[in-house]
C-alpha cells in the first residue's frame, strides 16, 4: 500500500475542520496523515485539539512581520516535518504568492460559500442578503486569486425563512466537517496514484 501524503494544517481558530481531518475513517486506509498543525494565533484553541491529538504543532504570531517573512517561517517549518500538501482550516490570513507558487498545485481550503458565489468574509450574511436558496461550502485548490482555484467537491445546504447568519453558520459547518475529509482523501489518493496516460 503506498505511503500516506503528509499534511500540514494551517488553521487560525478553534481547528473543528482539522479534528475531522485527524478523526476520518473508512474501510480502507485514508490517502493521509496530518504530520504537522501550524497557526498564526499561538493561544489558538486548535492547537490545543492537536496536542491532545498527539500531533506535533508550531505556532508564531504575525504580528509585526511583514506577510512574505511570515510565511517563509511556515513554509520552513512545513518542510522539516516533511510536509507534501497544505490544507487549509479556518486559517484568517492570505497567502503570499511566493508561498503558493513553492507549492503550487498541493495546498487546499474549505471555503464557506458555494464557489464561485461569495468569495471572501462574511459569506453567510451575504448569501442571506442575497435571497440565495442554498449556501453550503467548497473544497478547492488555492491558487493566486482568492477564493478561486479549481473546486474539488461542494455540498448544499437549504437557507430556511428564520435563518441567521449565526443559524445558517452552524448549519454549513457540519457539513464542513462530513465534506473535507473525504475530499482531500481523494485529492491525496489522486497525488499517490496519478491516472497514467500512455498516450493510447
Amino acid at each position: 500500500m503506498a505511503e500516506r501524503v503528509r499534511v500540514g494544517v494551517l488553521l487560525s481558530g478553534r481547528g473543528t475542520n482539522m479534528i475531522a481531518l485527524s478523526e476520518y475513517k473508512r474501510r480502507e486506509e485514508r490517502a493521509y496523515d496530518i504530520a504537522l498543525v501550524a497557526s498564526n494565533v499561538p493561544e489558538a484553541r486548535g492547537l490545543v485539539a492537536a496536542k491532545r491529538l498527539d500531533i506535533p504543532i508550531w505556532a508564531r504570531s504575525h504580528k509585526g512581520m511583514e506577510r512574505e517573512e511570515f510565511d517563509r517561517l511556515v513554509d520552513a517549518e512545513l518542510r522539516r516535518h516533511g510536509v507534501e500538501l497544505v490544507a487549509l482550516a479556518g486559517y484568517m490570513r492570505l497567502l503570499s504568492p511566493d508561498f503558493i507558487r513553492g507549492w503550487e498545485g498541493r495546498i487546499v481550503n474549505i471555503h464557506p460559500s458555494l464557489l464561485p458565489a461569495h468569495k471572501g468574509l462574511d459569506t453567510h450574511a451575504r448569501a442571506l442578503e442575497a435571497g440565495d436558496q442554498f449556501a453550503g461550502c467548497s473544497v478547492h485548490l488555492v491558487t493566486e486569486d482568492l477564493d478561486d482555484g479549481p473546486i474539488l467537491a461542494r455540498a448544499e445546504v437549504r437557507i430556511r425563512p428564520r435563518d441567521t447568519a449565526e443559524t445558517l453558520a452552524a448549519r454549513v459547518l457540519e457539513e464542513e466537517h462530513k465534506l473535507y475529509p473525504p475530499a482531500l482523501d481523494s485529492f491525496c489518493a489522486r497525488l499517490r496514484h496519478p491516472a497514467v496516460d500512455d498516450g493510447r
